[in-house]
């Protein structure tokens, strides 16, 4: 859904589009405060989304939406990525205006003058709920992307629901040998503690990390280990957020990203159509599946954020919390058996009408598909309000939706030396002529270095436990096929 507004400017004129989301809605855009001295104007908008909270307990955590625009000059040509601005991270809203009981943190990216995005997210404890925030404004340094005064430039603005993760030991691994887990070498019996970024040793000595997949090397210090605070996606990515990728690429880039998306239409649940400026789905709140790796990393590229690391996602699963041998990511070993079926089918309260288990361990695997063909709406289990918790609702500790289940997730491993060699620099928004991510340190056009975790609909629920490292090699480098596909996190600014 895409509304047009044109509005008139000191020397320009701008048409701003509005993208909404899953489960998130920026509406009322309009641009404001031109400064034709220092470049830069705000764009405002409202924003608004669902289940959102913050607590100083438990989790010690909130949740956030990312934000960032697009925009192309005079309403053709390639889109590209606004830069916002950045001051120091210490003042109020880095230069934004922060609408009453928010905070607004910018990504430092260019610089001490640019951010990519920006995450909203509230500045005080509060229960779970709804939120709406009115009049949020971030300030565009447009003459930082080249563009005049008077230039005519097309605007969207796009959020992503996202987790804090916040800073801190946990464990990895949950005391097994089997499908490749980690453990504390001299005790197989044992998880490993991560107490730091620091390099992490892989060996035969009693004390140091151990795993039997692949390569094993020491983990550098700058590999992203899930002790530093990150933000996570809440939910995997959508068809919807694909189709809206695919919709701001040129024809040759869109072209070469939904090769396999566009060859699995009307399988397993995957209902994206169209051709190069007209993508569309009907399974908009449906995960979206038959991504390969590159489709993944071009995603993340373009939307600022960066791929999980395979620590990062167990951290995001188990938290601080001790490892529990055999648990899922709800940190219990039960998991629902039965087949579901589903209610409002591709709609945005898509639900479960059978065998939903109020008694935890809600979990889209081969025994729940049932004659569910492929995957279901991200978030569907903690639509029951009256009997939610953690567990019913299939969520990591800290709020990350679908971590066993539904569609497995892209990872970068540790087996591998390309895997090892990640760093973790973002996306900066814009993609080669190829289509493709071209960040340092990504393995962007190899045949390792990634692999999937967390299991999926179509097969057994032991893939889907935290610890399990079965397909923590698998190379779909250039081939999706009807279970993968991910999501994407970002260093905390």
């Amino acid at each position: 859904m895409v509304t047009k507004i044109i509005q008139s400017l000191i020397f320009a004129f701008l048409v701003i589009n509005v993208t909404l989301a899953n489960n998130i809605s920026v509406t009322n855009v309009l641009l404001t405060g031109q400064d034709v001295g220092s470049d830069y104007i705000m764009v405002e908008f409202d924003i608004s989304w669902e289940n959102s909270w913050r607590v100083s307990t438990g989790p010690s955590n909130w949740d956030a939406a990312w934000v960032f625009i697009k925009y192309r000059k005079n309403a053709q040509g390639p889109w590209e990525h606004c830069t916002l601005n950045y001051s120091d991270g210490t003042g109020s809203g880095d230069g934004h205006t922060e609408p009453a009981n928010t905070n607004i943190a910018s990504s430092e990216d260019n610089g001490s003058g640019g951010a990519y995005g920006v995450f909203i997210y509230r500045d005080s404890d509060m229960a779970q709920a709804d939120v709406s925030y009115t009049d949020v404004k971030l300030r565009w340094n447009y003459g930082d992307d080249g563009l005049d005064d008077s230039d005519v430039a097309e605007v969207c603005v796009y959020a992503i629901e996202m987790v804090y993760v916040p800073q801190g030991s946990f464990e990895i691994g949950c005391g097994l040998t089997a499908n490749g887990c980690f453990f504390t070498y001299g005790d197989g019996t044992s998880s490993y503690e991560i107490t730091s970024e620091n390099e992490v040793p892989v060996s035969t000595t009693n004390g140091d990390l151990y795993h039997y997949v692949g390569t094993r090397a020491n983990i550098p210090a700058n590999f992203p280990k899930g002790y530093d605070a990150y933000y996570c996606m809440k939910y995997e990515i959508t068809q919807e957020q694909y189709v809206s990728f695919l919709n701001k690429l040129d024809d040759t880039q869109a072209s070469l990203r939904d090769n396999e998306v566009i060859s699995g239409t009307g399988l397993y649940r995957n209902e994206i159509i169209g051709n190069p400026g007209g993508y569309s789905t009907t399974n908009e709140y449906v995960a979206a599946n038959y991504l390969c790796w590159r489709d993944l990393a071009a995603y993340l590229d373009w939307a600022a954020l960066r791929p999980m690391t395979e620590l990062e996602y167990e951290k995001a699963a188990r938290g601080d919390l001790a490892a529990v041998r055999y648990e899922y990511a709800w940190g219990t070993t039960f998991i629902a058996e039965e087949d579901y079926t589903l209610s409002n089918e591709g709609d945005s309260d898509e639900g479960i009408a059978t065998n939903f288990v109020h008694g935890g361990g809600n979990a889209l695997v081969s025994a729940t598909a049932g004659v569910i063909s492929g995957p279901v709406r991200v978030g569907i289990f903690a639509a029951y309000d009256s009997y939610i918790n953690r567990e019913v609702a299939g969520s990591g500790w800290y709020g990350a939706m679908e971590l066993s289940g539904n569609v497995t997730e892209y990872v970068i491993n540790v087996s591998t030396a390309n895997g090892i060699a990640f760093t973790g620099e973002h996306g900066d928004g814009e993609l080669t002529s190829a289509g493709a991510s071209d960040v340092t340190n990504w393995p962007n056009s190899t045949t390792d270095g990634f692999g999937l975790r967390g299991g999926h609909h179509g097969v057994i629920a032991t893939y889907a436990r935290v610890s399990d490292r079965q397909f923590v090699l698998a190379s779909y480098e250039t081939t999706g096929y009807y279970f993968t596909g991910g999501r994407g996190v970002r260093t905390a600014p």
